[in-house]
């Protein structure tokens, strides 16, 4: 790799918000793409509910939520697509939920995982699996 090459929680946030619009533009397999990116690089702050039914081939993402410190994101499915949210909680009570759009969101996790990156090794190398 040259030495032109970013490095550095700032290019980790760019590297990570890039690649998960990348995987927004196609809505209809994003929810599955970003389950399996979060759920591997991240098993103990991600949480992903499926559809369920016995007899169904296919059990397709219903919701992701990730838990960073007292932060939780939100991606759920409804009937006009996608709906993302973002809560505040301290000890257990959600102070804030706020409703947004895909992008922001996808900006407000790419920033908070970097941030949370910079004090944790685990989180760096979660952080750099879901770039590659």
């Amino acid at each position: 790799m040259g030495d032109l090459e970013p490095s550095g929680p700032a290019s980790n946030f760019d590297m990570l918000a890039a690649s998960l619009r990348a995987d927004a533009a196609d809505l209809k397999t994003f929810m599955e793409v970003l389950a399996t990116k979060l759920s591997d690089a991240l098993p103990n702050m991600v949480h992903v509910d499926r559809e369920g039914g016995l007899f169904k081939k296919e059990h397709r993402v219903q919701a992701i939520r990730i838990q960073i410190e007292e932060h939780g994101y939100e991606l759920r499915r409804v009937a006009s697509g996608i709906e993302a949210r973002l809560n505040h909680q301290v000890r257990g009570i959600t102070l804030k939920n706020e409703v947004m759009r895909l992008d922001q969101w996808i900006e407000a996790l790419s920033q908070h995982l970097t941030r949370h990156a910079e004090s944790s090794a685990s989180a760096r190398n979660a952080l750099d699996q879901m770039v590659q």
